[in-house]
């Protein structure tokens, strides 16, 4: 959220990739309940400007991904007009499907390595204002790059290395 805060880039998302990651994080999370998520969506999307997409539904059963459970994220990627889907899961998104709608699945380490390579003042005051929010418990910056890197950030990790005092 503090990288999509930075107008960097524009983030978009719907209502049903909230349900999705709500869902999923109350499965590895039982600490967290389902009105302290859904309070984090509404942050979410009154803090982003324009980030809900609507519209995308009639263009889901035309589209074809190996797991058909994802054709929401690719139809809302195009009703938005979105360059890029940032993803963990990118054997779901082939590349020559996306090509056609002009779109490009980037693992989320080669997205931030980009923003960070753009700007990279702007992405360590994010990371910054990130570790600083985190209260409970605090984190250290080391503790917070060890976490980056157990998210799979590695690149991003060694990149933020390189600006380790403003962090």
């Amino acid at each position: 959220m503090h990288l999509a805060i930075t107008d960097l880039f524009r983030a978009k998302w719907t209502e049903e990739i909230h349900d999705e990651w709500i869902r999923n994080v109350l499965i590895n999370r039982p600490d967290l309940t389902k009105d302290q998520l859904q309070r984090t969506r509404d942050l979410m999307n009154s803090h982003i400007r324009d980030c809900l997409v609507i519209g995308y539904q009639d263009l889901i059963p035309a589209l074809i991904l190996p797991d058909m459970n994802d054709r929401h994220v690719l139809a809302a990627a195009i009703c938005a007009g979105a360059d890029v889907i940032v993803t963990y899961n990118l054997k779901d998104f082939p590349v020559d499907t996306l090509k056609q709608y002009g779109i490009e699945a980037q693992h989320p380490d080669k997205f931030i390595t980009h923003l960070i390579n753009l700007a990279p003042l702007v992405i360590c005051e994010a990371a910054k204002r990130q570790r600083m929010n985190l209260k409970n418990p605090p984190k250290s910056v080391e503790e917070l790059l060890s976490d980056y890197e157990g998210q799979g950030l590695v690149q991003t990790v060694a990149e933020l290395r390189l600006c380790y005092g403003l962090l």
